[in-house]
């Protein structure tokens, strides 16, 4: 036995390791690296399952999920917050209300703390947005879905600062992404479109026959669909905004008054809205087919014509082997995805399954650098072991920290996929930060606010059975080495979520 390995495990056992007889055998490492890039990070149900059923059927079952994988006790908690207990047509209703009463106050002091409270309750509601993305990334058996819910909520971005998308982006994130993350890629777009948050941070609400905003078309075909130079020009985006008029959303309240011949083309549901008044009949030419004016039939057609689009099938699956796979991911890799997402009509957990099957996957393993959603969601899966945090402010605070918030990116091109861009020296100095709350314990994740009483979660045991299936036969000399100069359990927790081997992947 190599001296500096005889030394950590001395060390570990001192701090109350588990022997190895306990450990159970270890997962081959080509089996572990997988494992580790198909879900947000190893945890003991996950590796359970895994050895239940093998590789070719976990993939199956990750990329055809269950109704939910979420604890009783998790769904509960997210059941509890106001935003999932209240309809987005309700919670607007509030808050339209409120903001007519502030409205109608006389200019003052008053008015003003008013003002601020409405606003201090919108990011409120972001906060517990995002607090449950996190929950369930860490929690959610589905482990897949939940990284392409992560990867659509950042490719189809919004910001939650952005008039009132901030009690828009739970039900964005509820209703328009996560039940199409593995579904069909149109129907992914469409829910996208017909979404409040994003008919109101792109602008399309205010686009209407006469007074034409171009904002959300751009968007739509540049980083949503096409991507740069994919061969659509500006006229293009002129005409799809003109198909784009009326669709919006109806936050007053008020019936509309239409012409009795377009009575049939108006669609009210929940907060979204195709107002024909406010809609261009006329007759467009998009990508050089024809697109007869309609109703929002019209849309969905044009929706149709832009996905059905060699470059569409191209750009998504770019974007797909970049976050996955690789900065530049090998062309021949992108191109078997493409002709699988235009074979399937844009089926994505096809895609995925070519994606994940291939051999430029499988050579990728082990030299990603994790994104700070990654980093953070994998240390708390590896740490805690599915236990339930009573107390998620901390994992919002540590992600708007990493710089990686969900629904934080000010800009509609979401935050950077590829690795690179997040292995930066400060990057790396606030994983340590975050590293040495979760190892030691000091996060307030189990603190309890009800009626003053307290619960303290401890620190966690890393060196668990999980642990040396994993991780342990990863590790470098290095690493064994710093491990095996820890002073204490905490210590040693941190310096394993600090390590190359645990943020590589």
């Amino acid at each position: 036995m190599r001296p500096l390995l005889l030394s950590a495990l001395v060390s570990m056992a001192a701090l109350g390791a588990a022997p190895v007889a306990a450990r159970g055998e270890a997962l081959p490492p080509d089996d572990v690296a997988w494992l580790d890039r198909v879900t947000f990070g190893v945890d003991a149900a996950t590796v359970a399952r895994y050895r239940e059923l093998g590789r070719r059927r976990f993939l199956d079952e990750q990329l055809h999920p269950r109704a939910s994988g979420l604890p009783a006790e998790v769904s509960a908690q997210i059941a509890a917050f106001d935003l999932s207990k209240t309809s987005v047509v309700d919670l607007m209703t509030r808050v339209r209300d409120q903001a007519q009463a502030i409205k109608d106050m006389p200019d003052g002091d008053a008015k003003q703390a008013a003002r601020t409270a409405l606003q201090k309750q919108g990011e409120g509601y972001a906060r517990d947005a995002q607090a449950i993305e996190l929950l369930r990334a860490i929690y959610d058996e589905n482990q897949l879905q939940e990284q392409l819910t992560w990867f659509w909520l950042n490719h189809f971005s919004v910001y939650q600062q952005k008039d009132r998308v901030r009690w828009l982006a739970g039900d964005y994130a509820r209703n328009a992404i996560r039940p199409h993350a593995l579904g069909k890629f149109r129907d992914l777009v469409l829910a996208t479109l017909k979404s409040p948050a994003m008919l109101q941070y792109l602008d399309n609400a205010q686009n209407a026959r006469g007074k034409i905003n171009e904002n959300y078309a751009r968007e739509l075909m540049e980083l949503h669909t096409l991507g740069v130079g994919s061969g659509y020009s500006q006229d293009d985006v002129q005409n799809l905004a003109r198909v784009l008029t009326g669709v919006g959303i109806n936050v007053d309240g008020q019936p509309r008054k239409i012409r009795p011949e377009w009575q049939h083309y108006l669609i009210q549901d929940g907060l979204f809205e195709f107002n024909p008044n406010r809609h261009d009949f006329g007759d467009v030419t998009l990508l050089g087919k024809p697109v007869t004016g309609g109703g929002f039939d019209e849309v969905e057609k044009a929706v149709d014509l832009i996905v059905s689009q060699p470059a569409c099938a191209t750009f998504v699956s770019t974007k797909l082997a970049t976050y996955f796979v690789a900065d530049v991911p090998p062309p021949s890799l992108v191109k078997a995805m493409a002709r699988t997402f235009q074979r399937s009509d844009g089926d994505i957990a096809a895609v995925m399954k070519t994606m994940l099957d291939s051999k430029e996957f499988a050579a990728s393993l082990g030299k990603r650098y994790k994104d700070p959603t990654q980093f953070l969601v994998s240390s708390m899966r590896l740490a805690y072991g599915g236990k339930p945090v009573a107390n998620p402010r901390p994992l919002v605070n540590w992600i708007n920290q990493l710089g990686q918030a969900p629904f934080g990116r000010i800009t509609p091109d979401g935050w950077p996929v590829g690795d690179s861009q997040w292995a930066s020296s400060g990057q790396i100095a606030k994983r340590f930060e975050i590293a040495r709350s979760i190892g030691s314990g000091a996060n307030h994740l189990f603190d309890l606010d009800n009626d003053g009483r307290q619960q303290r979660g401890g620190f966690p045991q890393l060196t668990t059975a999980t642990y040396y299936a994993t991780y342990e036969p990863l590790l470098g000399a290095k690493t064994r080495e710093a491990l095996g100069q820890a002073t204490s359990q905490q210590e040693w927790n941190t310096f394993l979520l600090a390590s190359p081997e645990f943020n590589y992947h």
